[in-house]
């Protein structure tokens, strides 16, 4: 039987506890448990906006890639060196893992926003295969000129996880977990419950307060002019038990996210049973549906108050939502599940 090898290539830390590392690196736990053998190439942190030192460096990693490797690239880094990744694309079996488009991150410059599509376009068209997370990031790529028969989508799995048991005084206990980067939407987050003071809740905020140090900050600065800092906690980058137990406590995830080629935590939450208030975007719609939370238009600050509102002083509304996402638990992929499909579709672009 022919060695199972594989060359990975990701930007920064793989132990990050974002949702991109975290599927880079469940998948490639899978892969390894089923007898893939894989190399990981860290490359420079500085990427999707890489410093010429970073450049040089990722060159130096492809240079090292012996000819005919089958070579995944975690798209943060793939869509922003397309020179590089075209030099190798003749003689190396070049995938690309797109999470979500370069150009959909929120708060970039709209030059920016376009040099991103225009080199993530260029990019693109070396590669055998692009893997993506869910059927919206397939949809997003059809503008970037990629055959949708050159797609597979891949989407993120979940473990089993207890029944969340919520609070134990009975203030209802909000969790959001994301990183504190512009496109999360926490600014939407603390206006709206600055406007529901009134009505008992607590809320925790974990995910990395250090990947834009200027939106922690200016969230925490909203906190603190809110009134609100004796309620609102940010424990910043969890993984494992830590976070295992918030999910436990909680008895509503919110999450007010401006994009999302998929929708991790989410899944997450419902693997816990937890209702969700969040927004219709990415593949977070198909995970909710309509029995398990309430999902309101992107970057609508006011529907998601009003959604928010209606879920703390309904308690119907909300026992029929903690119903409906128990029962989404059993229809929640499973990360054996997305491995397997991630083998198989490596193994066709090797036989190619």
């Amino acid at each position: 039987m022919r060695e199972r090898s594989l060359e990975f290539i990701v930007p920064g830390d793989l132990r990050s506890a974002t949702g991109g590392y975290i599927y880079d690196r469940r998948i490639l736990e899978g892969l390894r448990a089923s007898g893939w053998r894989v190399a990981v190439h860290a490359l420079d942190a500085s990427f999707p906006l890489p410093t010429p030192a970073a450049l040089d460096h990722a060159r130096d990693v492809f240079s090292g890639i012996p000819d005919g490797a089958l070579t995944v690239v975690d798209g943060l880094a793939f869509g922003a060196m397309p020179e590089v990744v075209s030099r190798h694309a003749r003689r190396l079996r070049i995938v690309a893992l797109v999470h979500h488009p370069l150009a959909n991150e929120n708060g970039l410059s709209p030059e920016l926003a376009h040099q991103l599509a225009q080199s993530e376009r260029v990019a693109l068209r070396s590669v055998r295969r692009v893997v993506v997370t869910s059927e919206a990031t397939a949809d997003a790529l059809i503008a970037y000129d990629v055959p949708r028969g050159s797609i597979s989508v891949i989407v993120p799995g979940t473990d089993d996880a207890p029944l969340a048991r919520g609070s134990a005084d009975g203030v209802p206990n909000l969790l959001c977990v994301a990183t504190l980067i512009p496109r999360k939407g926490h600014d939407l987050l603390i206006d709206s419950l600055h406007a529901l003071a009134g009505l008992p809740w607590r809320l925790t905020c974990a995910g990395s307060l250090v990947r834009s140090p200027e939106t922690a900050a200016r969230v925490q600065s909203k906190v603190r002019d809110a009134g609100l800092a004796e309620r609102v906690d940010f424990p910043g980058e969890l993984n494992g038990a830590e976070l295992a137990r918030l999910y436990e406590s909680a008895d509503l995830f919110v999450l007010p996210t401006r994009y999302e080629g998929y929708g991790m935590a989410v899944a997450e939450a419902l693997a816990f049973g937890l209702p969700v208030v969040s927004t219709r975007t990415g593949g977070i719609p198909g995970l909710v549906g309509d029995r398990a939370g309430l999902l309101v238009p992107p970057d609508d600050g006011a529907s998601f108050a009003r959604a928010l509102a209606r879920v703390l002083t309904d308690h119907a509304l909300l026992a029929g939502l903690r119903v409906g996402a128990r029962e989404s638990r059993s229809r929640l992929p499973r990360w054996p599940q997305s491995c397997a499909r991630m083998s198989q579709v490596l193994e066709e672009v090797m036989s190619a």
